[in-house]
C-alpha cells in the first residue's frame, strides 16, 4: 500500500482519506481497521474548530432551513465552512445549496464535497450529505441503527472537509440513534448547539425534550431559534400569526435557555430553499436575512471564546515551563536573597496578571 504511516502507538496507519467499508482493499488488508477509521475521524476533527449541531426533537419546524442560512451567514462572515447533513431518512441539504442529484467521489483524501459558492463569501460552503450517494433524489433510505452509526461516521470521517472555522450539522429529528452517535464521537471538541422550535405549543414541548437532552448530556446551547413566527401580509404589511402564542420565553427560562430571535413564515425563504439559494446569501441585507444575525453571533462569539481559551490554556503551560526553566533559576541565583526575593515575585505577579488577562479574553 502507499501512505504507509506509523504511529506513536507502534500500529501502522495505511493513511487513507476514507473509511474501511469504501476500500476496495479492503478483504486483503490485515492491517488494524478498528484503528485506522478512529485515526480518519480524530484527524478530520483537528482540523475542524467549532461545530453548530443545529437540532429539534420534532420534525417540521425548519431544522434544515436554519441550518443552511446559519452557514450562509458564517460564510458571509468570512469563515471556512461546512454544512453536515445527518438527516439521513431525509437528505435534503443537497436541494437547499443547488445540488440537487449531483454526486461525489471517493478518492484517496475521502469523499467530495460539493462545494456552494456566492457574491459576498471568501471561501465556499463545503456540503456533505447521503443524498450525494443516493441513485436519485426520490431513493427511500431504509436502514436499521447499525447502518445509522456507521454513516454518522462516516459523514465526519469520510467526507473530505479539510480545515473549516464551522461544521454546522443538520441533525434529524429526535433523540435517537444518530444524535447519540453523534455526541459520543465529539466528546471533547468544540461542540455548541442550536434548538428550533415554532411558535405552536406541541412543538415547544418537543424542543424542551432536546434542550434537557444536552443539559444531560453537557452539549452547551447557544440559544434557541423561533422558526415560522408569524407572517407578514404583503398587501397591508401587517403581522399575522398562524400559530398561538405558547409563551416561548417561559419554557425557555425553564430550561436555562436564551432565545436567539424569531424568523417568520415567509415565501422568500421557502422560494430559497426550492431554488438552492439561502436568503442569506441571495439579500443578505434584507430584513427577513437579519433575523437570522443573532444566530451567526452566537456562533462566531463562542468559537471566539473557544479560541481564547486555547490559547490560554497553551501560554498557561508556556508560563509554568518558563518558570521552571534552568535559564531563570541560573540568572535567579546570581542575585542576593532580598533582590533575587523582590524579582521572584515580581516576575509571578507579572504572570499571574497577563493569566487572568488571558482567561478573560482579553479584556482587561
Amino acid at each position: 500500500m502507499d501512505f504507509l504511516e506509523t504511529k506513536p502507538s507502534g500500529r501502522i496507519d495505511c493513511g487513507l482519506g476514507h473509511a474501511c467499508q469504501f476500500c476496495p482493499q479492503e478483504d486483503a488488508c490485515d492491517l488494524d481497521k478498528p484503528f485506522h477509521n478512529k485515526v480518519l475521524i480524530e484527524n478530520r476533527l483537528q482540523e475542524i474548530d467549532q461545530i453548530i449541531v443545529v437540532l429539534a426533537n420534532k420534525g417540521g419546524v425548519g431544522k434544515s432551513t436554519i441550518s443552511a442560512n446559519l452557514a450562509a451567514g458564517l460564510a458571509r462572515s468570512g469563515f471556512r465552512v461546512g454544512v453536515a447533513d445527518a438527516d439521513i431518512h431525509g437528505p435534503n441539504q443537497s436541494r437547499f445549496f443547488g445540488f440537487a442529484g449531483d454526486h461525489v467521489r471517493l478518492g484517496d483524501s475521502g469523499l467530495g464535497t460539493r462545494d456552494f459558492r456566492h457574491d459576498g463569501m471568501e471561501h465556499p460552503i463545503k456540503v456533505g450529505t447521503l443524498a450525494f450517494l443516493l441513485e436519485s433524489d426520490d431513493t427511500p433510505v431504509v436502514w436499521r441503527d447499525a447502518y445509522k452509526h456507521d454513516f454518522i461516521h462516516h459523514l465526519i470521517g469520510t467526507f473530505d472537509w479539510g480545515p473549516l472555522d464551522f461544521l454546522v450539522v443538520d441533525m434529524p429529528p429526535g433523540t435517537g440513534n444518530e444524535l447519540i452517535t453523534l455526541c459520543d464521537m465529539l466528546e471533547g471538541c468544540n461542540v455548541s448547539a442550536v434548538l428550533v422550535t415554532t411558535p405552536q405549543a406541541v412543538a415547544q414541548m418537543d424542543s424542551m425534550k432536546a434542550a434537557r437532552f444536552c443539559n444531560e448530556r453537557g452539549l452547551p446551547v447557544l440559544g434557541a431559534v423561533e422558526n415560522m413566527a408569524g407572517i407578514v401580509c404583503p398587501h397591508c404589511s401587517g403581522e399575522i400569526h398562524i400559530y398561538p402564542d405558547a409563551d416561548l420565553s417561559a419554557a425557555l427560562t425553564a430550561v436555562n435557555v436564551k432565545s436567539l430571535g424569531k424568523v417568520p413564515l415567509a415565501i422568500e425563504l421557502a422560494s430559497g430553499s426550492d431554488d438552492g439559494l439561502p436568503v442569506v446569501a441571495s439579500a443578505p441585507q434584507s430584513a427577513l436575512a437579519r433575523t437570522f444575525a443573532p444566530v451567526v453571533d452566537a456562533c462566531i462569539a463562542t468559537g471566539r471564546t473557544d479560541f481564547d481559551g486555547a490559547v490560554a490554556r497553551s501560554l498557561d503551560d508556556a508560563f509554568g515551563e518558563n518558570l521552571a526553566s534552568q535559564d531563570l533559576s541560573d540568572a535567579l541565583a546570581q542575585l542576593d536573597d532580598a533582590a533575587r526575593a523582590e524579582f521572584g515575585d515580581a516576575i509571578a505577579t507579572l504572570i499571574d496578571d497577563e493569566t487572568s488577562r488571558l482567561h478573560s479574553g482579553g479584556r482587561q
